[in-house]
């Protein structure tokens, strides 16, 4: 009895203490705040790779309605958190370089853009670059881009038939690399060598693989054409750029700009800086725009609502300013802004943003939800999926231009980051102002001058590709005719 009673006591005396201990722990000692975000569910070791790589949109549809506004997807011993929303993702577009960096997650660039620029140098520098891009982009200086832009479509349009059958996105596509090529990259290419730039960025274009986000110099043929095509179109451009220099001849152009451009301690760009710029600039918008006005074309084709609206304020601008078609006047219509607008939302041709996260933070999802990001997660967003958010977007999958006017504005619904196709916040598209332009000129001469009809099955989305764009062909019947304001 005497040994049982021991044995108690000292049982007693344990649970006592056990309890003590907790309660000091929960009074006196803090506790950990780390609130991890859910993670999908995937395979070991190779976590959701399996999910991701079968389409990260996919993913995001099933995980989005059981995950909420933020999970973590792994991938081998990388952790991607996303940030799905504008109530989440405020932090992803207002954090500065030093939390949230693009130079890691964005270093597969560089083999195509060249060394010393954009993800090739430090944040300082990089925004230096980003201030030459700015001042190329100018108010004064995309009035004398719009009438380079105006001058291509008439110029290619006038190759057209009186009538006949053509594909959309094959048409666009060539016309953008036309206009890119002149206001870009410069008469002496546009004139003399654009069959051989040509070629040399298609090069380049298809040297970026999927593969190549992991593995950028992997010796494969595409990366071996690729790096044999940067180094001809160096060569071109130095050879352009030594030019102009030696007969101070000076063009209207983004090359110009870039050649006059000097950091802030007085150095001059080199010649390779240059090159790496405007390959950087045309990668930047030549998809974008080819891919953005072919489901503009297509959706207004299947729309006669908007597809009468925007020739009525075609009828419209010209009983006000007759056949005349500048930067003013295109930056009038409201109504193909807004077309073009939503063609966008609903077709984001980037669908994933990325940053590198080297610093804890916390975020709050809309129904409450508190969650800490530790410091080296890759952090992602999505304006393919946040774009189609119902609790911001009504009826979001339907193509509703009028969704932007004034009244209703869904796409500030919830703040600055309710729309997102050109990103946001510190590194927002600084070409945006160009694609709409780009955009409103093309589109203005197809509606003023033809009838155009979609003679094959609204295009689906190719998923597959690196910038997402236009599945197949979209097939288009046109016949001449003049809009006329008496119409």
């Amino acid at each position: 009895m005497e040994i049982d009673s021991r044995f108690l006591s000292t049982g007693l005396l344990l649970v006592a203490t056990i309890l003590v201990a907790k309660l000091i722990s929960a009074f006196i000692v803090p506790k950990s705040r780390k609130r991890v975000p859910p993670v999908v569910k995937g395979w070991p070791l190779i976590g959701g790779l399996v999910r991701f790589l079968k389409g990260p949109i996919f993913m995001l549809r099933e995980e989005y309605p059981k995950l909420g506004g933020v999970f973590t997807l792994k991938l081998f011993h990388k952790n991607i958190t996303f940030l799905i929303g504008p109530e989440v993702s405020a932090h992803f577009f207002k954090a500065p370089e030093t939390d949230l960096s693009q130079q890691e997650v964005y270093q597969f660039n560089v083999p195509t853009f060249g060394p010393g620029v954009v993800f090739d140098v430090d944040y300082s520098v990089r925004q230096e670059q980003f201030r030459f891009f700015t001042e190329a982009l100018r108010v004064n200086k995309l009035k004398s881009y719009v009438n380079q832009m105006v001058a291509e479509a008439e110029d290619y349009f006038s190759k057209w038939g009186p009538s006949g059958e053509v594909d959309l996105k094959y048409e666009l596509e060539h016309l953008i690399i036309l206009t890119a090529s002149r206001c870009l990259l410069g008469r002496e290419v546009r004139d003399k060598l654009f069959d051989d730039v040509s070629a040399l960025f298609h090069d380049l274009d298809n040297g970026m693989l999927p593969i190549s986000v992991l593995f950028p110099y992997l010796p494969i043929p595409a990366h071996k054409r690729r790096d044999q095509a940067r180094t001809k179109l160096a060569n071109i451009f130095a050879t352009i750029i030594a030019s102009r220099k030696s007969a101070s001849k000076s063009e209207d152009d983004m090359l110009q700009c870039f050649i006059d451009s000097k950091y802030k301690d007085g150095r001059p760009t080199t010649e390779a800086e240059v090159t790496g710029l405007l390959i950087a600039a045309l990668f930047a918008g030549q998809h974008t725009s080819s891919i953005t006005s072919t489901w503009t074309g297509a959706y207004l084709l299947c729309n006669n609502k908007y597809l009468s609206a925007v020739q009525e304020e075609q009828k419209q601008l010209m009983e006000k300013h007759g056949d005349r078609v500048d930067h003013d006047v295109l930056a009038e219509m409201d109504v193909l802004y807004r077309c073009i607008k939503e063609a966008l939302r609903l077709h984001p041709p980037l669908i994933m943003l990325l940053r590198s996260s080297h610093s804890d933070f916390s975020v709050t999802t809309r129904e409450g939800k508190e969650y800490d990001i530790p410091k080296g997660h890759i952090i992602a967003t999505s304006p393919a999926f946040a774009n189609r958010l119902g609790h911001i977007f009504k009826d979001p999958d339907r193509y509703d231009p009028d969704r932007f006017s004034v009244g209703r504005e869904e796409d500030k619904v919830a703040g600055a980051f309710s729309y997102i196709s050109f990103g946001g916040g510190r590194h927002g598209c600084l070409g945006e102002p160009f694609a709409y332009l780009q955009i409103k000129a093309i589109w203005t001469h197809l509606l003023r001058n033809f009838e155009l009809e979609l003679v094959s099955p609204f295009p689906e989305i190719d998923w597959n590709a690196m910038v997402v764009g236009v599945k197949g062909k979209v097939m288009v019947r046109y016949k001449r005719k003049v809009l006329s304001v008496n119409q």
